[in-house]
């Protein structure tokens, strides 16, 4: 099979060209490329398709095989995927996912998409604000907003707090707990530097830590903008580097700026697959 790796701020994918090729078992498949010892390594899999309804279509599945309804940063990478082999001939297009249609707008340098805007869609606030909530016996507190799948966005008081968690530790309890039963929840911790940039980690259901996500990046700036403690525009700067989130009030849309990287082509022999 072969595969594109891609990362957009560190939260990398293995990238699969179904315009030409067809992957049968991709939650199989998702399993195997995503190992980082025995695999491609990745946060997951996501197919390139054609689509009926927009320019091109993003077929996601996390680490474990679960599916996904949409990736913010995935959708960049798939984005510049298909601007850069001309499957899209435009700067701004339609990306097709399962949590609806995503707006692209792209600027271009050597013929290769650079910077990269996704219209992430308007958010949806699931809980109070905030609501209090027991995660493994201690009380804590979030804001829960779906952007396409759900986040439970949690603040801590310091940068070095922020640093110090221990994510492979305590990421699961947040992840399964009953509230979010059953689809479990993507878990996003926060800090507010200043009101217009903010530090975060994310714990993603189905991967564990990962050094970005672009709908939880999405989804914690507007918790920050609810909770009136930054701007409309924010930096959001996560281990795998800087998202720029902007939130329009007339539309009651949310817009993602940043990267994606190609980082190498490969194939892999996985049986069943071509």
């Amino acid at each position: 099979m072969k595969f594109v790796k891609m990362q957009g701020a560190g939260n990398d994918y293995v990238y699969v060209d179904c315009f030409k090729y067809k992957v049968n078992d991709p939650k199989k498949v998702a399993r195997i490329v995503s190992d980082r010892h025995f695999g491609i390594g990745a946060d997951g899999l996501i197919l390139v398709c054609p689509s009926e309804v927009a320019d091109v279509r993003m077929d996601m599945y996390n680490a474990d095989g679960s599916r996904g309804k949409m990736c913010g940063n995935g959708s960049r990478c798939v984005a510049k995927f298909a601007y850069d082999r001309g499957y899209v001939k435009k700067e701004e297009f339609e990306l097709e996912t399962l949590a609806g249609i995503r707006k692209i707008s792209l600027e271009a340098e050597n013929n290769k998409a650079k910077s990269i805007t996704v219209d992430m869609g308007s958010p949806k606030l699931y809980s109070k604000l905030p609501e209090p909530i027991f995660i493994n016996g201690i009380e804590k507190e979030f804001i829960g907003v779906d952007m396409g799948n759900p986040h439970a966005v949690y603040f801590v008081k310091s940068l070095e707090e922020l640093n110090s968690l221990d994510l492979e530790k305590i990421g699961a309890f947040f992840e399964n707990h009953e509230r979010f039963a059953p689809h479990k929840v993507n878990s996003e911790f926060i800090y507010v530097e200043n009101d217009e940039n903010i530090h975060m980690r994310v714990w993603e259901r189905g991967s564990g830590e990962t050094l970005a996500c672009g709908t939880g990046a999405s989804a914690s700036a507007y918790a920050c903008i609810l909770s009136n403690l930054c701007k409309d525009t924010i930096n959001v700067y996560l281990r795998g580097g800087q998202l720029k989130i902007a939130y329009d009030r007339i539309s009651d849309s949310i817009f993602m700026t940043g990267e994606a990287v190609e980082v190498f082509i490969g194939e892999i022999d996985i049986a069943g697959e071509e």
